[in-house]
């Protein structure tokens, strides 16, 4: 039996993938301690692991960054951006890194399982702790000749000019994106005597986990050898009792939609609203799920329904097509039915997310946080009479169920902590 502590930021994207990862290593026999968010708390208990709260680190409500970090709201766009690099991540990791410390001093883990964004967990290995192996939650972003700066959204690029681009465009992404983000790196690490670096979507020496299938990321010559493709990690669904009008959607009839705005970028004028506009006259059934006050579907025409919370692990083998602003854990789940996705999204890590669903042939990118109504129908009807989008989506699905992601990255978490044990005799 080992001493596994898991890491994650407390926003829901990073911590709910971790769920399944947590109850495999219970029935392991493991034990498992999980550092986040008092907000997650009863997430981290019930599936198997004793919480360890924020002390040092500033706790926050994802759902509300403003609370915590007041001068957010008084930025957009880039800046608001480089905002979030320089405050809510990096300006985080000393703070985390203490915790960890103290967490370590009272229960030494032998390995920490760290999402990606938590970069302490890697300053501890470096400062003496345990190994650190890190979860990908969001697309693979490991820098690389062939691909652009993670974060622009652009397709990769192998060609000499293809590498001239790349060159270009990270080092100008150091400078007007990373400068500040770098600079406060630089200084922490200065600080606690460690190697000054820039900052980087990390990359762990000893393990990395990326929740996916090499087909729905770049072709890539440069991937580290301990980077390992575990597939989807699908939470499981919360014990909800389903909508009332679930026999209507799951009936047979017209193509059903379903269109979900997300768990940060939740304003539904964004993509909803723009998405009920654009198929009120089209012969389909539309699901607009994470609205957190239900419309009368005969206010919409009889076909549309919606609901604060809806099953995707239930739903979506009834779903023709996915209309999302870019979720990583969303869209996974759509592809892992073989769905094709319609993304409309470009905050935090959606622009990448839609990138590699044009890239993989599953979906449509509209490249815009704001779609008309008119884009989302043209998308909507395409994939519906392009029947190559949805065999390119179920061939991946088929890819992606072929996996079983907790099993998988307990295998390597397991293996890493054994090869510590016989490097230390």
């Amino acid at each position: 039996m080992s001493r596994v502590l898991i890491a994650s930021q407390p926003i829901n994207g990073h911590g709910l993938p971790i769920v399944p990862i947590v109850q495999e290593l219970r029935t392991r026999g493991h034990e498992v301690r999980w550092y986040t968010g008092q907000k997650y708390a009863r997430r981290a208990q019930t599936s198997g692991a004793a919480w360890e709260p924020f002390v040092h680190a500033r706790d926050y409500d994802d759902a509300d960054f403003d609370a915590a970090f007041p001068e957010r709201d008084q930025q957009r766009g880039l800046a608001q951006l480089k905002f979030d690099l320089q405050h809510i991540f990096v300006g985080q990791i000393e703070g985390q890194l203490l915790d960890l410390q103290d967490i370590g001093r009272r229960w030494p883990p032998d390995v920490v399982l760290a999402d990606q964004t938590v970069a302490a967990a890697l300053l501890h290995e470096e400062l003496g702790g345990p190994a650190c192996a890190l979860l990908g939650v969001l697309p693979l972003g490991i820098a690389g000749r062939d691909v652009a700066p993670f974060g622009l959204g652009l397709p990769p690029d192998a060609s000499s000019l293809g590498h001239l681009r790349n060159d270009v465009l990270s080092w100008a992404a150091q400078r007007v994106v990373f400068g500040d983000a770098s600079r406060e790196l630089a200084a922490i690490c200065s600080r606690l005597g460690l190697r000054p670096r820039s900052f980087e979507p990390p990359l762990a020496p000893s393990l990395m986990l990326q929740p996916s299938v090499p087909a729905f990321e770049y072709s890539r010559r440069d991937l580290p050898p301990h980077l390992h493709f575990i597939g989807p990690l699908i939470p499981p669904a919360p014990d909800r009792p389903l909508p009332g009008w679930w026999p209507e959607v799951v009936a047979p009839g017209p193509p059903v939609v379903l269109v979900t705005q997300g768990t940060l970028a939740t304003d539904p004028r964004r993509l909803i609203g723009p998405t009920l506009a654009a198929l009120a006259r089209e012969n389909v059934r539309v699901v607009a799920a994470g609205l957190h006050q239900d419309i009368d579907p005969s206010a919409l025409g009889g076909k549309v329904w919606t609901a604060p919370f809806v099953p995707f692990a239930q739903l979506l083998p009834h779903v023709a097509i996915y209309v999302t602003n870019g979720g990583y854990g969303g869209v996974q789940q759509a592809l892992t039915h073989g769905v094709p996705c319609v993304v409309a999204g470009r905050s935090e890590d959606k622009a990448e997310v839609g990138a590699r669903v044009a890239y993989a042939g599953v979906g449509l990118n509209l490249g815009t946080d704001h779609p008309t109504p008119r884009r989302i129908r043209r998308a909507v009807r395409t994939l519906l009479e392009d029947g190559r989008f949805r065999q390119r989506a179920e061939h991946l699905g088929a890819e992606l169920q072929s996996h079983d992601a907790a099993r998988e990255a307990v295998h390597w978490l397991e293996a890493l902590i054994d090869r510590r044990r016989t490097e230390k005799i």
